[in-house]
């Protein structure tokens, strides 16, 4: 007989097992697949991603700054937003031999960035506090733990570790979902690495991304939203954006062609650290903001369904519309036959309300009481599907003139 720890340690696989097959039962119970697809991307539905990175230059007190300031923001636009962190476990991050150098800007900057865990969290809790989502991008496998620690509900993958397979590993272990930009990568690597994550059930949101810092108009490469959406039709797909000239444009465009979720850099002005021109003010994002709110106006409705035409539309078109009028005296018991409407019928402006119009014209209908040459053709006049309902009926007696 085995013994007792050998026992609970046995014990504790099969109620792993078990976890994990109930777990992944449930993740596909929804009746039908595009439910399913449908309820993952509702998770990046219209997110805006607003990258802090390392701009609160290792001070505590410039990141609240700009947490608070962006924070108004967001809210003043009513829009859901995270503000995101960079982390790295500075001490491991950068190999010995390497650590003061200033030769080396990535080296340099990530030292002089350092913030310390205690100084992460108190942001991650301001996010919070200001009604916005946490998130990071987590630069390393440590850093990926502090994600879990900190309980972020999204993790990002830059651009740099899209086929960082030991980061993508643990990020998946998390089971939380993801956001991956696309700069500079492969076909194949982007194809292995939604695989990777639909295998595993894991929300995965693509951001179409150039990573030029900053971008210029002719380099933003919008359509490939376009490409992005097609060959990924069950992903999110988004914009993350380095340009430095606009803030309405590439909004609208991008909205157009199906992003879902956007991503830039924040900076504020202060203690005269100059701003990166790939980084955004406050009042950009604002502008930024409200780009996208008359994108939402100027699209509408979703693009899967025929829209339902508005009142004051249908009632302008009604008035265009030409009523029937009778071309000669016509007898009652008169059968209109579509053979002879040239010569029994003519169309003309203005449509008069209870008047038949060219739509709705039918073969075989019967004339109930005389009509003269030149009076319109009224509902009441023939024996039709439309004068015998009474919803019908209504609804041409309250059109035309």
């Amino acid at each position: 007989a085995k013994g007792f720890k050998d026992k609970s340690d046995r014990l504790k696989a099969v109620v792993l097992t078990l976890l994990r097959t109930i777990n992944i039962h449930f993740l596909s119970m929804p009746t039908t697949f595009a439910a399913r697809v449908i309820k993952m991307k509702r998770i990046f539905e219209n997110l805006f991603v607003l990258e802090l990175a390392n701009n609160h230059w290792g001070r505590l007190d410039r990141g609240l700054k700009i947490v608070n300031d962006f924070a108004q923001v967001v809210k003043f636009n009513n829009v859901r937003a995270s503000i995101k962190l960079q982390f790295r476990d500075v001490e491991n991050f950068i190999h010995e031999d390497f650590k003061g150098t200033t030769d080396v800007r990535y080296v340099s900057k990530t030292e002089a960035t350092k913030l310390s865990k205690s100084d992460l969290r108190t942001l991650v809790a301001r996010i919070k506090e200001q009604g916005c989502i946490p998130m990071a991008t987590p630069f390393d496998e440590a850093s990926i733990d502090l994600c879990e620690e900190f309980d972020l509900p999204i993790i990002k993958i830059a651009s740099s570790d899209l086929n960082d397979w030991f980061l993508i590993e643990r990020i998946a272990l998390t089971k939380r979902p993801v956001i991956v930009s696309t700069g500079g990568s492969s076909l194949k690597d982007l194809d292995d690495l939604v695989k990777f994550f639909a295998n595993r059930n894991i929300p995965l949101a693509i951001n179409h991304c150039v990573s030029i810092y900053p971008s210029e108009d002719g380099e933003l490469e919008l359509n490939q939203i376009d490409y992005l959406r097609q060959r990924y039709p069950h992903n999110a797909i988004g914009f993350s954006t380095h340009e430095y000239g606009d803030w309405h444009s590439s909004m609208l465009m991008s909205y157009a062609k199906g992003a879902r979720l956007w991503e830039r850099h924040i900076d504020i002005e202060d203690d005269d650290i100059p701003v990166s021109p790939y980084c955004s003010l406050p009042h950009q994002i604002d502008a930024w903001f409200k780009a996208y709110h008359k994108a939402v106006e100027m699209c509408g409705g979703e693009s899967a369904t025929k829209r339902v035409p508005k009142k004051k539309e249908v009632e302008y078109l009604n008035a265009l519309v030409r009523g029937v009028y009778a071309k000669r005296d016509l007898p009652a018991g008169h059968e209109i036959h579509h053979r002879n409407l040239n010569r029994d019928f003519y169309l003309a402006i203005p449509l008069l309300k209870g008047q038949l119009s060219c739509r709705e014209i039918l073969n075989g209908q019967q004339i109930l009481s005389p009509i003269e040459k030149d009076k319109p053709l009224m509902i009441d006049d023939v024996d039709s599907p439309y004068s015998r309902n009474s919803a019908l009926r209504d609804q041409i007696y309250q059109r035309g003139l």
